[in-house]
């Protein structure tokens, strides 16, 4: 069993304003930090996170509160396992709300071939949707340090959303020409 290193980001804020803990809390939760108690958040130590650990700290410090930053693994191989196990099971998560926007992002292209909506514009906003979808694919896949059993489904749906818009583009090009697939 691979030994991963952990780093672990404790902190205090002062309850009020509350901008300052949600600004944390959105640094953490962008960056894959996990949660392990309140306002004790976890990464793999890796170089990526740190730099996001470091931004996290210099949040907490802009709103007054207190900061500790460890290296950490578990105690123990079952302790160590749970701390993978917590954060492969939030990339879990958000690899399966990414299949879920790519089962959408399909069915909205069936739609628009189903009612023959090949308009330029239309093409215009898939096109932004399926950058959307890339840009998230990005992110997720960095974080992904630990492999979820859900990437490789989720760059498969990527590739699928990805042939769909080409075929929506032909026939979306196909219409401004006044043309049938088959036409000249």
């Amino acid at each position: 069993m691979r030994r991963v290193k952990w780093i672990a980001l404790l902190f205090r804020l002062p309850a009020e304003p509350s901008r300052h803990r949600v600004a944390v809390w959105r640094e953490l939760r962008r960056t894959g930090a996990v949660p392990l108690g309140q306002s004790v958040w976890a990464v793999p130590d890796q170089p990526m996170f740190a730099e996001a650990i470091d931004r996290a700290v210099e949040l907490v410090a802009r709103g007054d509160g207190d900061a500790l930053v460890l290296d950490v693994a578990g105690r123990g191989p079952h302790h160590a396992a749970q701390l993978e196990a917590t954060y492969t099971e939030a990339r879990e998560a958000e690899w399966t709300e990414f299949l879920a926007q790519c089962a959408k992002y399909l069915a909205e292209l069936d739609h628009e071939v189903a009612i023959a909506k090949f308009t330029l514009a239309e093409l215009d906003e898939e096109e932004h949707s399926l950058e959307r979808l890339r840009r998230w694919h990005r992110e997720l896949r960095l974080r992904d340090v630990l492999a979820a059993p859900s990437a490789p489904s989720a760059g498969q749906a990527l590739i699928a959303c990805e042939a769909k818009l080409a075929d929506y583009t032909d026939q979306v090009f196909h219409a401004a020409r006044g043309t049938t697939e088959s036409g000249p």
